[in-house]
């Protein structure tokens, strides 16, 4: 998978080994081939995994992998970051306990939702939260991805361990020839070099609201919106049914299913030539992708009550509708006819919400040092 974690840990990773050892410990999972890990510049230790039919993500079973427990136990670790609450996560409080190391956790998901739909049963939930809070209380201290999420740990899921807010960033340059960007993203997928785009980038899963986007926009385009071109980038357990709803709104034309991009170059070009990112996820908490939209003066449309949209302002380096697809089809129909307007929000999107990983990591890596000292 290439998701927003993933690319967060991978991100520190690239960054820490300019200032100490890393070791990232993860799970096998489906695809993965052992001399991608070897061309990594950080050292991967990989357990064991089960696949989880109809979803996304394996079960890592790093208790079942010997090799795995043996090479944490001889890894030498000065200290531990989990990024995840579950089996390897789970691994590394185990590890920094019994060796009395700092631990730090990220939060970046927003885990109750995950658990209400297979655990209708509320008893089996609350023993599901109470299992994950566990992991998190144990640790030093807790780093959120913005206020809304630390303020939903805090009063809604009971942390009780430190928290701080931790802002994620991008390794994404903004572009520097914006008519060849956008030249090679029409060329590429087809598009009119005076259509309107629209962008989503991400797991094509129903979960991310992305079925909502395909409502809005038949809307738009009902209420007059004309000439535009919605790209879906990513792979997921919901293509199909996302062309079939394609389909039944008649957007056959408008939407491109663009499939998983992963070259850095050609998704700064595709954010560069989109006029809005929508993103009306209600799942998400802090996605990377936001911020990379960001980095090229593309402003992202969310909904109320979003805790990714946190970290932006409505109407100064963002968008906020109220969460139904009518309000989101007036609103982007608005954005459309305010030019002026729009200009101003999407260079306040770049200067406010576009943050390096270089100057991220710079600063965590001196909180791992404080960390290191107090212990």
């Amino acid at each position: 998978m290439v998701d927003g974690v993933i690319k967060v840990v991978d991100n520190y990773a690239r960054r820490l080994v300019k200032y100490c050892d890393v070791v990232v410990f993860c799970p096998e999972t489906r695809g993965y081939k052992k001399e991608d890990d070897a061309r990594l510049p950080y050292k991967v230790v990989r357990c064991s995994s089960l696949p989880l039919f109809n979803y996304d993500y394996d079960i890592p079973t790093p208790v079942l992998d010997p090799v795995f427990e043996t090479l944490l136990i001889r890894s030498g670790i000065d200290l531990v970051h989990i990024h995840s609450p579950f089996t390897v996560g789970i691994a590394g409080v185990l590890y920094a306990k019994i060796h009395n190391l700092p631990l730090v956790a990220t939060l970046h998901s927003q885990y109750k939702q995950d658990f209400e739909k297979p655990l209708k049963f509320k008893p089996a939930l609350n023993i599901a939260m109470d299992g994950i809070m566990r992991v998190f209380n144990a640790c030093d201290e807790c780093w959120a991805v913005n206020a809304g999420i630390k303020e939903l740990y805090v009063h809604e899921y009971g942390l009780k361990a430190p928290c701080k807010v931790r802002l994620n960033a991008t390794d994404h340059r903004p572009v520097q020839d914006r008519e060849a960007a956008a030249r090679i993203v029409n060329e590429t997928y087809g598009i009119p070099a005076d259509a309107t785009v629209f962008l989503f980038v991400g797991r094509i899963n129903f979960i991310k609201n992305i079925d909502f986007t395909v409502r809005a926009l038949a809307g738009a385009k009902a209420q007059g919106l004309k000439n535009f071109r919605m790209l879906f980038v990513g792979k997921g357990q919901d293509e199909e049914r996302l062309a079939d709803l394609v389909r039944q709104e008649g957007l056959q034309e408008e939407v491109v299913m663009c499939g998983l991009v992963s070259e850095r170059e050609m998704l700064e070009n595709l954010f560069s030539r989109a006029k809005l990112f929508l993103f009306p996820s209600l799942y998400d908490a802090n996605s990377l992708v936001q911020i990379e939209a960001a980095c090229q003066s593309t402003p992202a449309v969310f909904l109320e009550g979003a805790k990714t949209a946190a970290t932006v302002t409505a109407g100064v380096n963002g968008y906020v509708s109220a969460p139904d697809e009518d309000s989101y089809a007036r609103l982007i129909l608005d954005i459309m006819n305010r030019p002026e307007e729009y200009q101003r929000i999407a260079e306040a999107a770049h200067r406010d919400l576009y943050l390096n990983w270089d100057d991220v990591v710079r600063e965590v890596y001196g909180e791992y040092e404080n960390f290191c000292k107090k212990k």
